[in-house]
């Protein structure tokens, strides 16, 4: 789907790779409707948008209360008029440690953020997508969706949630004009542990800095995303890393889950 003319809704659209995804959209004359739960974020992706901001609507929302989902399609169709496509972004890690020391409460927000956000927006939102000429859903997965990651096992097992609801969806559309595209992203360069309240010990920094892996600048990402969703493509492997870990897998998925418990362990207490 060309996304120019077409109004499109991007949550976790205050920072990193949602800013990213909102202002590339701006710059291709998409009209545009960012959504975070953080107001001073989205103000500066405003500020960012410059002489495109008269196409951007920005909206604060907890993507995890199903009630305020529910008002939002209104408020969007007051805005721009129509809504023709939704990439659902917005995504929290977990604290870096193993399942026997994460607590429930973390565990809820996990998947109440990744899964339950993501569901909620979708079935709010498809009703309206479906009533469009031609339309279009990007759900963000992750690298950890299809591998495990030792320290963000929970994590994983949200996005792993996401990309079997994706698929399951692609496969329901598959008769109608809605598009459906699952996002993979490898290592990005973004804020996501420290908008997910997840502080790392100045020896977990170290380490991540001496780490091997190189991060995807967020504007790479989103070009990515974008020219996925205009391709209509079934799924973007988002970064080499995600690239090679993907093949890795399809190939051995138990060399590949011992792979990268060898490159994170450091990271892990014992």
């Amino acid at each position: 789907m060309n996304v120019s003319n077409k109004t499109i809704l991007v949550t976790g659209g205050g920072d990193g790779m949602g800013r990213e995804l909102v202002l590339l959209l701006l710059k291709k004359n998409a009209r545009v409707a960012a959504i975070d739960i953080r107001q001073e974020a989205l103000e500066q992706t405003k500020q960012l948008a410059g002489e495109h901001k008269n196409r951007l609507s920005t909206h604060v929302l907890n993507i995890t209360d199903k009630a305020a989902v529910e008002k939002l399609p209104e408020q969007i169709i007051a805005a721009h008029g129509s809504i023709d496509g939704l990439i659902n972004n917005a995504g929290i890690i977990q604290p870096f440690v193993k399942i026997k020391d994460l607590q429930y409460d973390a565990i809820d927000r996990v998947m109440q953020v990744n899964f339950y956000g993501m569901l909620y927006m979708t079935k709010t939102f498809l009703p309206h997508l479906l009533m469009r000429p031609e339309a279009h859903i990007v759900n963000t997965s992750s690298m950890g969706g299809f591998l495990p990651v030792p320290g963000q096992t929970i994590y994983g097992a949200s996005k792993a949630a996401v990309k079997l609801f994706t698929e399951g969806l692609h496969s329901e559309l598959t008769e109608t004009q809605v598009r459906v595209t699952i996002v993979f992203p490898g290592a990005i360069g973004t804020h996501i542990a420290e908008n997910s309240g997840i502080a790392f010990s100045k020896e977990m920094q170290d380490k991540s800095k001496s780490s091997s892996i190189k991060m995807l600048p967020a504007s790479k990402a989103a070009e990515l995303i974008i020219n996925g969703m205009e391709k209509n493509a079934y799924r973007v492997l988002v970064g080499s890393d995600a690239k090679f870990m993907d093949f890795l897998y399809r190939l051995n998925p138990k060399f590949a889950a011992g792979f990268i418990y060898k490159k994170m362990k450091s990271l892990l207490a014992p």
